[in-house]
């Protein structure tokens, strides 16, 4: 079968200790399009992977305080300059009055930006992957642990990326077909 015609290889592990190590492996082997997957939250496996840190907290912060500053102006012109009414003796500019939904609407846009943005820059959603025609890959919500690692990264050799996946002490090495 011709590297072309595969997306990739995916292997089994059967514990966390055998993928952090073997995901330390195949980071130092400069792979860089690949990915660990396993049944639970696998402590340090993001470092073990070289993964950079997201850039999510930053949109939700840029977001948040552009939804924040863009309230604020909204409730001081209405007050100030559309509708300039005093009700009950306050100023037309009146922070205390805006705090309420100054205070929803920065909120509301952070958390829209962290829902709506995790989605983007996750690649969600993806009803399908290649991975999903494997029987092993269905143990990957139970017990397995697996690493799978794409044809389109430029280290990719089969043969090379087979023989890795071996002496990381993977239990199955599969080719994935797109």
């Amino acid at each position: 079968m011709s590297e072309s015609k595969i997306w990739g290889l995916l292997a089994q592990y059967e514990n966390p200790a055998e993928i952090y190590h073997a995901s330390e492996k195949v980071r130092d082997a400069g792979y860089e399009k690949w990915d660990a997957c396993a049944p639970f939250p696998v402590h340090g496996l993001d470092k073990a992977m070289g993964a950079k840190p997201s850039k999510l907290p930053w949109a939700v912060l840029l977001i948040g305080l552009t939804g924040s500053s863009l309230m604020l102006f909204f409730e001081s012109y209405t007050s100030g300059y559309a509708y300039p009414f005093i009700v009950g003796g306050k100023p037309l500019f009146s922070l205390p009055a805006f705090v309420p939904v100054w205070y929803e609407m920065s909120v509301l846009s952070s958390c829209l930006t962290a829902f709506f943005a995790n989605w983007i820059m996750s690649g969600l959603p993806e009803p399908y992957h290649p991975a999903f025609a494997s029987k092993a890959f269905e143990r990957v919500t139970d017990d397995k642990f697996f690493i799978m690692i794409e044809a389109e990264d430029a280290k990719f050799d089969l043969e090379k990326t087979k023989a890795l996946l071996a002496d990381t002490g993977a239990t199955l090495v599969e080719e994935l077909k797109p």
